[in-house]
């Protein structure tokens, strides 16, 4: 069996190969490869490869091509995130923010030909139109209005936040549409893993809330206190350390009783526990004050 990370990373590159292609303007060209190179974790298109494998998979292609148009949009929402305009970031992935790097007309510019790319891969699909249809569907809904990443990007411009939508929007978005792309990419029905893709959202939101308050900039290769510089909710802000490392676990239990019955269950389940343990690194769990 083909390693996940190589199936994500080939067609990936093949990708931003064809965005390169003909005669383009070369500077934009390259903002396309910086954008989604380091590659960190991938979780995301990860998830959705575990789950089309959990169901069954028939069409590794068709999952391929989902894996990489939902990992095209988080990097795309990467280079919007860290513009002035929003987060203001230096650093990204330990090297500097595309419009540090480049400019930010090309960053503007370089999210938004991700994003195209990120529809164009899945409207290339020749087998099985339905599914690929589908999947363009799924990954429009958690992209854009009214629960996409896009709204999760507007609530920060709310008087008020409502912070459940905030978070399910900026956060768990993504991840839904990973669950659900993946049972459908392998042709079955997305709904019951809906649940999944938020419970993993909602524990990477905890876990990176934990991130920003426990590690340097160093160790997590961008800024961190962004959201108390932006003056953002946080789950450490709201439960303190050891109630958002609680919070953290039981979240991830609940996601792994969530898992809705399919072939591949217990291995699903070994990789949500896997991923427990790498979301909040024991170094930063050590430096937990007792008591607290």
């Amino acid at each position: 069996m083909i390693d996940t990370s190589d199936r994500i990373n080939t067609a990936l590159t093949a990708a931003i190969r064809a965005g390169q292609a003909g005669i383009a303007p070369q500077k934009l060209a390259q903002t396309l490869e910086y954008a989604v190179t380091p590659g960190g974790a991938r979780i995301r298109p990860t998830i959705l490869i575990s789950v089309a494998r959990a169901c069954g998979e028939d069409q590794p292609a068709l999952t391929d091509a989902a894996a990489v148009a939902l990992e095209l949009i988080h990097c795309a929402s990467l280079v919007h995130d860290d513009l002035p305009m929003f987060d203001d970031a230096d650093m990204r992935r330990g090297k500097p923010t595309m419009h540090r790097a480049f400019s930010e007309p090309l960053a503007l510019l370089s999210g938004d030909s991700l994003i195209v790319m990120a529809f164009q891969v899945l409207a290339r699909v020749t087998a099985t139109p339905d599914r690929a249809l589908g999947l363009i569907s799924i990954l429009g809904d958690r992209t854009g209005m009214p629960g996409g990443i896009c709204a999760g990007q507007g609530w920060e411009s709310e008087a008020e936040i409502d912070l459940s939508a905030y978070h399910q929007a900026k956060t768990g978005a993504l991840f839904i549409a990973a669950t659900q792309m993946g049972a459908l990419a392998a042709g079955q029905d997305p709904e019951p893993w809906e649940e999944l893709g938020a419970r993993i959202g909602e524990a990477f939101q905890v876990a990176d809330d934990l991130r920003d308050a426990l590690c340097s900039a160093d160790e997590l290769g961008k800024p961190v206190g962004q959201d108390d510089l932006h003056g953002r909710p946080n789950a450490v802000q709201s439960l303190g350390l050891k109630g958002a490392v609680t919070r953290l676990d039981n979240i991830l239990a609940g996601a792994i009783a969530s898992i809705p019955s399919c072939p591949g269950e217990a291995g699903l389940a070994q990789m949500v526990r896997a991923y427990a343990d790498r979301m909040v690194p024991a170094s930063a769990r050590a430096r937990l004050v007792p008591g607290e």
